[in-house]
């Protein structure tokens, strides 16, 4: 687990990771709140003509974030070494864009931001996946199919259910059956250590086959 530096309480650019960081252990991550999608009315009275998300005089009608839908959703999971070297490269690379943009800067607080500061739009995230898709070369999906991906890891890696559950914020063991998908490597891997156990009795039934002919003799 990380144990190096954690971000600065009076640190702007990462002040939401460090409110979350502070309360548990280094290594570890709280999660208390979900990103929420924008929703939006109209600035204009209705007199443009199109929906409120794309009226030029929109208005914010929600939060950015919310508290989590249930009480499995607030969670302590932990975080590897390698994620926090790659969130200390983003902070880095994240300075460099607030003094690029200088004034037009929104100090939003969120560790991952527009090039001005402001929190992602739901595109931007979709956008940024399907691109990853095409240069990975791996079949088009969405971008929730990650979470099945990344239980579905979980299960290869042989983590407890009851870990699994804490760290996916699940209060049902019935969502494991949704979200983890058994693979033919798992299919593999079982057959392999049954194999095993046909190997140990299959051998000491040679041994006594071959134990008893030396007696008959």
């Amino acid at each position: 687990m990380y144990k190096g530096r954690l971000p600065e309480p009076g640190d702007g650019l990462w002040s939401k990771l460090w409110q979350e960081w502070q309360h548990v252990l280094p290594g570890v991550l709280r999660v208390r709140k979900n990103r929420l999608r924008p929703k939006y009315l109209h600035g204009c009275g209705g007199d443009c003509g199109t929906k409120p998300g794309f009226c030029k005089k929109r208005v914010r009608k929600n939060e950015d974030t919310a508290n989590t839908k249930s009480r499995a959703g607030r969670r302590v999971i932990g975080v590897p070494d390698e994620l926090v070297r790659l969130l200390e490269l983003h902070r880095r690379e994240q300075a460099r864009e607030r003094a690029i943009a200088g004034e037009d800067w929104r100090e939003s607080g969120f560790v991952l931001t527009s090039p001005v500061g402001e929190p992602l739009v739901p595109s931007a995230d979709h956008d940024v996946w399907k691109r990853l898709l095409t240069d990975a070369e791996v079949r088009d999906g969405r971008l929730h199919d990650a979470r099945h991906t990344a239980a579905t890891v979980l299960l290869i890696l042989g983590v407890p259910e009851r870990v699994v559950m804490q760290i996916m914020g699940w209060s049902s063991t019935a969502m494991a059956a949704r979200y983890q998908h058994v693979t033919g490597g798992i299919l593999a891997d079982v057959a392999q250590r049954v194999g095993g156990l046909i190997r140990e009795v299959a051998n000491d039934a040679d041994d006594s086959g071959a134990e008893g002919s030396e007696e008959s003799r």
